[in-house]
C-alpha cells in the first residue's frame, strides 16, 4: 500500500524542483511512498509558523534558526545520524542540532557569497576597498531588505572580530564600527532601491541588465551559474576578504525535517535520510536545480562544471561561515534586529547607537547555545 506524505518547501527552482525530482526518484526506485509538495514564497519561508505547518505537513524544508524553538516545543522528530557530521559542508550539519539531537538534515547549503557578470567583470574585487571603488563607478548592487541588511552586518562583524556575532551582546565595538562604516559607504554608492531587494531580486537584475556587474554580499544561488537559466550567466565567488580570508559569512541553507505529528514517521524519516545521501545530493537533487549540502556534491567535478565553478569558488566562504545564536527565542530577537539595522541604514544612525540597541536585544538571549 502506497504511503502518501505532504511536504512544504520554498517557491524557487532551487527549493522546489530539486526536492520534487528527488521524491519522484524515490518512488521510481521502488519505495511505496509518494510525496505531494507545496511551495511558499521566500518571505513566507523565512517567517514560517512551524506550529501550524507541523499539523498540516509530514515533511518540512526549514531554516535552521527555527530548530531550538521547534525542538523544545516538540514539533519535530529527531533524526538518525546516518551520514555523520562531516558529511555536510562547513557548519551546515551543526546548525540543525539542539540538545544533543539532530532535527533536520542539511539538504541545501548556502552562505552570503559574491556574484558577478564575467562578461562585464573578468576579475571580481577581492577586498572591501576594491568593492567600494567599483561601487563608485556604479557597477555594484547589494540586497539590503531588513533580513539581508542584518545578515550583512552579522557577516562583517563576525569576520572582523573573527568570531560569531551575537554571543556576548552583538559584537565587539571596534569590529562593529568598522563593519557599519563599510556598509554605510556601500549604502551611499548603490541604487536606492537595493534597500528593498532580496538576493533573488538582485541576482535577477544582475543577470538581466548590463548596468551592474557585481554584488558583494548575497546568498548564493548556483542556478544563475547554469547556462540557460537566465539571459546572462553569473559567476559566484568568495565574499571580500578580511585579513586575507573570506571569513564570517552568515550561514544560511535549508534542512529537511519531519513533523513530530506525522502518522507515517518511519516512512518520512526514511525518505529524509535517503534524500540527504551523497548519491542523491550530487545526483537527481543537484541536477534538478538544487544546491546540495553534502560534501560529496561540493567536490564533484561534473557538478562544479555544470554550475560554472560555483562550488569550488565559494567553498572557502562556506567553511569559514559564522553561525547565528542557537536559542529558542532567537527568531524574535532576529526579527527585531532586522528592523533596527534597516532603520539604521535609512536614518544613517551612528555605530554606537545601533550597537547599543543590538547588544540589548542579543543580551536578552542570555547564555546562547546552552542547550546544544
Amino acid at each position: 500500500m502506497t504511503v502518501r506524505l505532504r511536504g512544504i518547501t520554498w517557491d524557487h527552482e532551487r527549493g522546489r524542483n530539486s526536492i520534487v525530482a528527488a521524491s519522484h526518484a524515490y518512488a521510481d526506485a521502488g519505495h511505496d511512498v509518494e510525496v505531494e509538495w507545496e511551495a511558499r514564497s521566500l518571505q513566507a519561508f523565512a517567517d514560517q509558523d512551524l506550529e501550524s505547518l507541523t499539523r498540516s505537513y509530514d515533511l518540512l524544508v526549514i531554516d535552521h534558526p527555527h530548530i531550538p524553538h521547534a525542538a523544545d516545543a516538540g514539533l519535530l522528530a529527531p533524526l538518525p545520524d546516518a551520514e555523520g557530521p562531516d558529511a555536510f559542508v562547513g557548519r551546515s550539519d551543526e546548525s540543525y542540532h539542539w540538545q544533543n539531537a539532530r532535527y533536520a538534515l542539511a539538504i541545501d547549503a548556502a552562505a552570503q557569497v559574491a556574484a558577478y557578470r564575467p562578461d562585464l567583470l573578468p576579475e571580481p574585487p577581492r577586498t572591501w576597498t576594491e568593492v567600494l571603488d567599483l561601487a563608485r563607478d556604479g557597477g555594484v548592487r547589494w540586497p539590503a531588505k531588513p533580513i539581508d541588511a542584518f545578515a550583512s552586518i552579522f557577516t562583517l562583524s563576525s569576520g572582523l572580530q573573527d568570531a560569531d556575532a551575537g554571543r556576548t551582546g552583538f559584537a565587539e565595538p571596534t569590529a562593529f564600527a568598522q563593519a557599519w562604516d563599510v556598509l554605510s559607504r556601500l549604502r551611499d554608492l548603490v541604487p536606492a532601491e537595493c534597500l528593498d531587494e532580496n538576493p533573488i531580486q538582485t541576482a535577477d537584475r544582475l543577470s538581466a541588465s548590463s548596468s551592474w556587474a557585481y554584488a558583494p554580499l548575497l546568498y548564493g544561488y548556483s542556478n544563475y551559474a547554469r547556462t540557460g537559466f537566465r539571459e546572462h550567466v553569473l559567476r559566484w565567488t568568495d565574499i571580500p576578504e578580511i585579513d586575507g580570508q573570506p571569513r564570517g559569512s552568515m550561514l544560511g541553507g535549508a534542512g529537511l525535517a519531519v513533523s513530530a505529528r506525522t502518522e507515517h514517521r518511519a516512512e518520512a524519516i526514511a525518505f529524509v535520510t535517503w534524500a540527504a545521501t551523497g548519491d542523491v545530493q550530487r545526483g537527481v537533487y543537484a541536477r534538478a536545480g538544487g544546491q546540495p549540502g553534502h560534501v560529496s556534491a561540493w567536490t564533484d567535478a561534473s557538478l562544479d562544471e555544470l554550475t560554472g565553478g560555483f562550488f569550488a569558488a565559494t567553498r572557502r566562504t562556506m567553511d569559514l561561515a559564522s553561525l547565528r545564536p542557537q536559542h529558542p527565542a532567537y527568531m524574535t530577537v532576529q526579527n527585531a534586529a532586522c528592523e533596527r539595522v534597516h532603520r539604521g541604514l535609512l536614518n544613517r544612525d551612528p555605530a554606537p547607537d545601533l550597537l547599543a540597541d543590538l547588544d540589548r536585544l542579543f543580551e536578552s538571549l542570555g547564555a546562547v547555545n546552552a542547550g546544544r
